[in-house]
């Protein structure tokens, strides 16, 4: 009998589908973890706020913020046709450029660079916003809620080298997240316009999961000198001063379950087994952005994974992880600097 059932049910888990997971697993104590890290961030927060102005726990320097159209290409396959990529559509955006550190330091210091996208306009979102967060790496270095307790206790110490070197056993090393870090320190950017950006972790899509990346589709830029503290910023205005720069936006689906895990950001969704699939245009017209009063409104933005429509919600630990740690340090950065917390309503 148990030669006829086995082969039967081998048949049946054969026919399976091999992508289009979304389902999570959380894992026992992530809410206790979570609420540890908020408190460690917070009182970071809180402490820095003592010396000056509130500002955010990680990219906390801005390059600045640019008004951008998002337009939805038409004739997009099937499978990707959900929730902003229903129809053919242009939504006006902001676009926030930083460095990752959450410290205010020179462009010249080795940091991810991020690109995090508004869309306004977006229903069935509560925030009626649609923000697409990036930085140019594919993954992160930090794989669950408990190693990110581990981390922020490091980053509190100012001992960040504890948390991939935590004790003299090497079975305790974490050399893989190290050396993710290190490849994102070692990055040569000299023009946010210049850079492709990542997701790192993954996200719905309708009733799969996806991940996504901004490639720049403009020429290079001539500008792209490297020793000025804020040549980022000034690289990408000098850009603009002269006309647009444009990305394409795509997005990449789970379509191996086994590799392409929703729970571990360090690991990367190989293009060989999901090519991204471009899904629309960005584009930022020529313009000024370094104005006192636009730095300060840049400043005032707040952007989240959780400003999403339902079709797009964020998935796995670390953006588990995001939901409150976010909206908790916007929240105190706001008030602290006796500033009002809303989404932009003008462009």
């Amino acid at each position: 009998m148990l030669n006829k059932i086995l082969p039967l049910s081998l048949a049946l888990i054969s026919a399976l589908p091999t992508w289009a997971s979304t389902i999570e697993d959380v894992p026992a104590g992530e809410d206790a973890a979570t609420q540890q890290i908020v408190r460690l961030i917070e009182d970071g927060v809180r402490a820095e706020a003592k010396h000056g102005k509130a500002h955010r726990d990680a990219h906390a320097k801005a390059h600045g913020c640019v008004k951008a159209e998002f337009r939805v290409l038409p004739q997009l396959p099937d499978e990707v046709k959900f929730g902003i990529f229903k129809e053919p559509r242009t939504f006006l955006a902001w676009i926030r450029y930083s460095n990752g550190s959450g410290k205010i330091q020179d462009d010249t210091e080795g940091d991810a660079r991020g690109m995090a996208i508004k869309l306004k306009g977006v229903e069935h979102s509560k925030s009626g916003t649609q923000d697409w967060v990036m930085i140019n790496h594919p993954v992160f270095f930090v794989r669950n809620a408990a190693d990110y307790v581990e981390f922020q206790k490091a980053l509190a110490t100012d001992s960040p080298l504890k948390f991939f070197f935590p004790s003299f056993n090497p079975f305790d090393f974490r050399l893989h997240e190290l050396g993710i870090v290190n490849a994102i320190k070692n990055k040569t950017v000299a023009n946010p316009l210049d850079a492709q950006y990542w997701s790192m972790t993954p996200y719905r899509l309708g009733d799969t999961a996806m991940k996504f990346s901004a490639h720049p589709c403009s020429a290079a830029s001539q500008y792209s000198e490297t020793t000025a503290p804020n040549f980022l910023r000034d690289n990408m205005q000098k850009q603009l001063t002269q006309g647009e720069a444009c990305f394409d936006f795509m997005v990449q689906l789970q379509r191996v379950v086994a590799e392409m895990p929703l729970e571990d950001p360090t690991l990367e969704w190989r293009e060989e087994d999901s090519p991204f699939i471009r899904v629309a245009k960005i584009t930022i017209p020529a313009q000024t952005f370094t104005a006192p009063e636009q730095l300060a409104f840049c400043e005032n933005l707040s952007f989240t994974p959780w400003h999403a429509m339902p079709e797009h919600q964020p998935l796995g630990g670390i953006n588990r992880v995001r939901k409150t740690v976010y909206d908790t340090v916007s929240q105190v950065r706001h008030e602290l600097n006796g500033e009002a917390h809303h989404e932009p309503t003008g462009f």
